[in-house]
């Protein structure tokens, strides 16, 4: 895990010269070299420091590549290590991570148990490498990233495809995932009313039969928030497309220009794009729960499945994840991905947002720091689930919660909707 997470990052900032990596692209993210030393520092404090027992390296950089201290827009202006020192900090830093690996016996207490630290080490580089594609898909210039082009499939019938998810309690989280974050706990039971949801994400194509439809400008559709947002903002389509005066649609995918393609769900649209659309098809997104249940329910013994697909591990069978394209699929591509109860794509393509405020689960624990979780429950934020075709399967599970403020768009987010449905 911590090897194929390194080659990830460094082949996100090896692909660009010095200067790439000192330039911010914008002021919601980091500087490259920002996040490569952030995460070295981080895997220093962990598996050099806390378990490996080793002095700091650098004793003055901690404050440095502290996000908590230093908003993303300030971090140019900060001493920050160069790019070859950044690199060789990094390198010595997992050095000193694999004589603690090699050490360890993954029982002399809570944080080491199972190989936790070292999994929440790695999944932090992964959560960061997305962060950094997003940071690419941010820049102009010439393409520098390159990956075979996603899955394409058959574009599914016009009109609603939707799933029914029978009311009744189920188990939501996690007492037995040995790397699952502190959010993802305890394992709780949940009674959820029965409901309809969408078989696959809206695509491309049902989101420009929105825009074709006034979408973004009937304010009846949004929320007094996302209405002011949507003005403040000028959104008028999903973050990066374009069109032509022929009326063409067109997509910025990591420095080409490609066409829209229907078949895609779409990707780069707002808490308030996603909710807008939800209402003018009729429906609204779903919550957590019912995301989470339509994702894990198993319908033969009512248990609830660590994955879509069941219990085994993510395979390239079952969904767009890792980077192996840089795009979501087209929805069907991926039929082996599909949960019980036929919803497919559900893991990976896009991270799709839910209706639901990020809180903590009832008896949650803080475990191994704060500013992972705790500091953010309450605060003006949207849970996203599922992972997107940049999101790495060491950084993914279907307990998995991810969150970002409602206005958000250039994560790779998108969403899927869902509706009530009257029990006779």
């Amino acid at each position: 895990m911590l090897d194929r997470s390194r080659a990830r990052t460094a082949a996100l900032t090896d692909c660009l010269d010095d200067d790439g990596l000192r330039e911010q692209v914008s002021p919601l993210m980091s500087p490259l070299v920002w996040d490569l030393a952030h995460i070295g520092n981080q895997e220093e404090l962990w598996l050099a420091r806390d378990v490996g027992g080793h002095a700091p390296l650098l004793g003055d950089i901690d404050d440095l590549y502290d996000a908590f201290r230093h908003a993303r827009s300030t971090r140019p202006g900060l001493p920050l290590l160069t790019p070859d020192a950044a690199r060789e900090y990094v390198a010595r830093v997992r050095e000193l991570s694999r004589e603690a690996l090699q050490d360890t016996t993954f029982d002399e207490r809570r944080l080491t148990q199972n190989g936790f630290v070292f999994a929440m080490v790695a999944q932090h580089e992964q959560q960061h490498d997305e962060t950094m594609l997003a940071t690419h898909q941010l820049r102009t210039g010439p393409a520098v990233l390159h990956a075979p082009d996603a899955p394409r499939a058959e574009v599914p019938a016009d009109g609603d495809l939707e799933v029914i998810v029978p009311g009744g309690p189920f188990e939501m989280g996690t007492d037995t995932d040995p790397w699952a974050l502190d959010n993802e706990r305890p394992a709780h039971t949940v009674h959820v009313e029965t409901f309809a949801i969408d078989a696959v994400p809206v695509t491309n194509g049902a989101f420009l039969r929105f825009v074709a439809d006034g979408g973004y400008d009937r304010e009846e559709l949004w929320t007094e928030r996302g209405w002011q947002h949507r003005l403040e903002a000028d959104l008028v389509a999903p973050g990066f497309w374009e069109q032509d005066p022929d009326g063409t649609w067109w997509r910025r995918v990591f420095g080409r220009r490609v066409p829209v393609r229907p078949a895609q769900p779409v990707v780069h649209v707002s808490w308030f794009e996603a909710d807008a659309y939800a209402r003018w098809a009729g429906k609204r997104l779903p919550t957590e729960a019912e995301w989470e249940k339509a994702a894990r329910l198993d319908p033969a013994d009512g248990g609830s499945r660590r994955f879509p697909w069941g219990e085994d591990e993510i395979a390239s069978r079952h969904a767009n994840l890792g980077q192996r394209h840089l795009e979501p699929a087209d929805v069907g591509a991926y039929p082996d991905g599909a949960s019980a109860l036929g919803v497919e794509q559900l893991m990976g393509d896009v991270w799709e947002w839910t209706s639901s405020d990020f809180e903590p689960y009832p008896g949650f624990e803080m475990f191994p720091y704060p500013e992972y979780s705790e500091v953010f429950f309450g605060g003006d934020y949207k849970v996203l689930r599922g992972g997107s075709f940049g999101t790495d399967p060491t950084a993914i599970r279907s307990t998995f919660r991810n969150w970002d403020h409602p206005i958000r768009r250039q994560i790779f987010s998108g969403f899927r909707c869902a509706r009530d449905v009257g029990v006779a």
